[in-house]
């Protein structure tokens, strides 16, 4: 039944419309003429998950005296590795580099160990002394628990009524027997037993040493080699596998390094502050609790027994217990509250749950080396999990982000019929940044979620409760976000075909109001005359036309030239919405007849705006002036970066930058305060290296002045569907569909330029693109300082690297 149809009353084609479009999808929960043919049952792929991981559980367990050395080698080459790296760097062979570090190590260990044995002896001969301490305190706990007291009388009463209940019936008296005294004799070991006993106890540690040892030294030998084999091992996708080995290096190195910063920051005040009360060795347990917080969770209260210990025995008194369990508590909160989340950030990644269940996981299969392996282990499975698609599955399990994102959420709520919850979470979304912002990533999402699923897997009921949850959720974020009143509707927002459609318009009502352009919704009726003859568009100057639907040429081709035809000045903006923002536009606009397409809500807001008559937007409008303009010109002339030597330089940056990002075009653009100057271009390498920066154009048209004004990266996936740049002179001459520029930052965090890429399609960037582009933006400002630090150099009397050609220097940049 179509919802076009113009005999059908409007109660039924509303229903209509919750269950168009609808594809021939089977239910996959019903039993049909196929699945019960004798066609073989397919084998579930959970069946296989769980029984490799039940073999590589197994593995782990019965594997561990092999691979917790392994482990603990790798732990250490983690450790290890920068200061050979930073040996190499300076000249040293790798195995020179090596064998400086691994002895350096074992001595530092060695010495620690001496230290704490000699604190350890000298304690040892001084417990005589604490000996009548320990005494009296004893004597004193055990005289305060043997008082009775109120619960003492009560568990006598009960006592005492349990014996009346429970009392057998007296019996007749036997005769009492003597009990035979039974004494067992063991037969005393050898000397030589024990000694091989102790010794059995003493080699396997010693072996594990051994066996680490070896390992830490091949793994630092043999890194290139290692390396290697883990890409090949771990798929045949070597940007991803590189990708993926060195966010895993990066990640288990900045928690190791912040987890020795933690513990040093716990130790040293510990030391001092027992040195300061007066606790024997207080050197000793300070160095101890650092070394023991490598432990998660059970270090730090076995490191608080020794000190405590001690307390309890070298005063007679109790100040002492309790200002070191005062000092011992001190550190603790302000170490789990403040320093670790200011120094661990998102240095792993985990959630809490994860670091927990991973604890106990390790601990279970290795005892105690797995709990000190627990968290670098496991942050290598996450980081593995984020990089290859086949272990994704444990960035789920592990990784501290949201299982699911901010639309699929809502649209769960919605899916399971809590309103209520839909709603709150609606309000929570819109409070933490803004309802437009809202608006734009989440509402939007949630739509099209529910477009793609609407004559997929969703049922009817599933249907009835997004719509219905839908519309609740938009009148909550009326009422909480009223638009300014008394605004003139100059914007009719129309659903084109479904029910899905039709909450899109009222979305973009409310955006638009928001914005401050009056908006309406208009449904959409029969397309017949009299539907356009009732039709009220009085005052309006832009329509805009929502869609879900896969292909609506049909449909909006009509809708347009009969609305085109009795209104001929209204603004047509057709909002493909289930068109991929960052993809190529999908229906032929020229056809259709409308006068643009947008697919997101920022790009319809702007295009509005800038075709309503009495605006103030403009199609280009030039970028604000910065807060410091005066100090960011005074900067950028003292920069260096106007110097004419740097040219040849930056041209080579340039042509680096469009070779790295696959674009034709790369520029180094400075602003200047009335132009925008070209100092650096992809399509001049091999220039005159002493060619001044050129006048690109005047600044009310500067691209680059955007970037300036934010100081924040600017990215244009496509110029002509963006309202703000699509009258660009400068960017419609050359072409241009995809711009994006990161900014070039002083010391203080001005903007003084840009560097730009472009092409002449339509792309976007991802997050680790645009931090590369930022990363090489400030690489160009630190090529400047150095050459103005080179050219300081040079211009000083007497100074070695003094040019002494006879012709005049190059003089320092102003």
């Amino acid at each position: 039944m179509s919802p076009t149809s113009s005999h059908v009353p409007e109660p039924i084609r509303s229903l209509a419309t919750l269950a168009a479009p609808r594809t021939d999808a089977k239910d996959p929960g019903v039993l049909t003429a196929e699945s019960a043919s004798g066609a073989a049952p397919v084998r579930p792929p959970l069946m296989y998950g769980l029984v490799s991981a039940a073999v590589v559980v197994a593995a782990l367990y019965f594997g561990r005296d092999m691979l917790m050395p392994l482990a603990l080698a790798a732990l250490l080459g983690f450790v290890l590795d920068p200061m050979v790296s930073w040996l190499k760097r300076r000249g040293l062979p790798r195995t020179v580099a090596v064998a400086l570090v691994v002895t350096a190590a074992v001595a530092l260990l060695a010495g620690a160990g001496w230290f704490i044995y000699g604190q350890m002896r000298q304690l040892a001969n001084n417990l005589p002394a604490y000996e009548n301490n320990i005494n009296q305190k004893v004597r004193t706990i055990g005289k305060a628990l043997r008082q009775p007291g109120m619960l003492d009388r009560y568990s006598r009463i009960a006592d005492r009524f349990e014996r009346e209940i429970e009392t057998p019936a007296p019996k007749p008296a036997a005769r009492a027997t003597a009990p035979t005294q039974v004494e067992i004799v063991g037969q005393s070991e050898s000397t030589s037993k024990r000694m091989l006993a102790l010794l059995d106890k003493v080699a396997t540690p010693l072996t594990m040493a051994g066996i680490v040892f070896v390992f830490v030294v091949l793994i630092l030998l043999d890194k290139g080699d290692l390396r290697d084999r883990a890409v090949r091992l771990l798929g045949a996708d070597l940007h991803r596998t590189t990708d993926a080995l060195g966010d895993a290096a990066r990640r288990v190195s900045k928690y190791l390094s912040m987890q020795l910063m933690v513990n040093a920051t716990y130790g040293i005040p510990l030391a001092i502050g027992l040195l300061f009360i007066g606790i024997p060795g207080a050197l000793v347990w300070g160095l101890l609790a650092a070394v023991l917080r490598f432990v998660p969770y059970v270090g730090p209260m076995i490191a608080s027994i020794f000190p405590l210990a001690l307390a309890f025995a070298v005063d007679p008194g109790w100040s002492v217990v309790l200002w070191t369990l005062a000092l011992i508590i001190t550190l603790e909160v302000i170490s789990n509250n403040i320093v670790e989340p200011w120094l661990y950030g998102t240095s792993t990644g985990m959630s809490t749950l994860s670091l927990i269940m991973a604890a106990m996981f390790w601990t279970a299969l290795w005892g105690p080396i797995g709990l000190i392996l627990s968290t670098p282990i496991t942050v290598v499975l996450l980081v593995l999990g984020h990089h290859l698609p086949q272990l994704q599955f444990l960035e789920v399990l592990l990784g501290s982000e949201r299982a699911l994102d901010e639309p699929t959420r809502l649209h769960q709520r919605l899916l399971a019929g809590d309103i209520e919850e839909a709603s709150d979470l609606a309000i929570e979304l819109a409070d933490e940044s803004s309802p437009l912002a809202f608006y734009y990533g989440v509402r939007l999402g949630t739509l099209r979620l529910a477009s793609s699923a609407h004559g997929t897997v969703a049922t009817a009921e599933h249907r009835m409760r997004v719509l219905s949850g839908m519309e609740s959720v938009i009148e909550e974020l009326r009422e909480q976000y009223p638009p300014p009143p008394d605004l003139p509707t100059r914007v009719a927002c129309f659903g084109g075909r479904w029910a899905v459609d039709v909450l899109a318009a009222d979305m973009t009502a409310h955006v638009l109001a928001l914005s401050g352009v009056g908006a309406k919704v208009v449904r959409v009726g029969t397309m017949s005359t009299e539907y356009f003859s009732e039709l009220d568009l009085s005052g309006v100057e832009v329509v805009c036309l929502s869609y879900f639907s896969p292909d609506p040429t049909t449909l909006a081709k009509f809708f347009v030239r009969r609305l085109k035809r009795r209104w001929p000045d209204v603004s047509v903006i057709l909002a493909a919405w289930h068109t991929n923002p960052d993809g190529p536009t999908a229906y032929p606009i020229e056809e259709i007849g409308a006068d643009v397409l947008v697919t997101s809500l920022d790009e319809l807001v702007a295009q509005a705006r800038s075709r309503l008559s009495t605006t103030d937007a403009q199609p280009f409008a030039a970028a604000h002036l910065p807060e410091e303009e005066n100090e960011r010109l005074a900067s950028l002339q003292a920069s260096g970066l106007l110097a004419p030597a740097l040219r040849g330089q930056f041209d080579k940056v340039a042509k680096r930058v469009a070779d790295a990002f696959d674009c034709p075009m790369a520029e180094v653009l400075l602003v200047e305060r009335d132009a925008e100057l070209l100092h650096g271009s992809a399509t001049t390498v091999g220039g005159d290296d002493d060619e001044p920066p050129e006048h690109a154009a005047e600044r009310a048209l500067s691209m680059a002045a955007h970037v300036v004004a934010s100081g924040q990266p600017l990215i244009v996936p496509d110029v002509l569907r963006d309202a703000r740049y699509a009258t660009h002179p400068g960017l419609n001459e050359r072409g241009i569909r995809f711009f994006a520029a990161a900014p070039l930052l002083d010391d203080a965090g001005r903007a003084l330029g840009a560097l730009c890429v472009m092409d002449t399609e339509a792309r976007n960037l991802n997050h680790r693109d645009i931090m590369l582009l930022e990363n090489l933006a400030a690489d160009v400002v630190a090529t400047a300082q150095m050459a103005r630090e080179d050219w300081s150099q040079q211009a000083t009397p007497g100074h070695p690297s003094a040019p002494t050609r006879t012709g005049p220097a190059e003089p320092a940049p102003a």
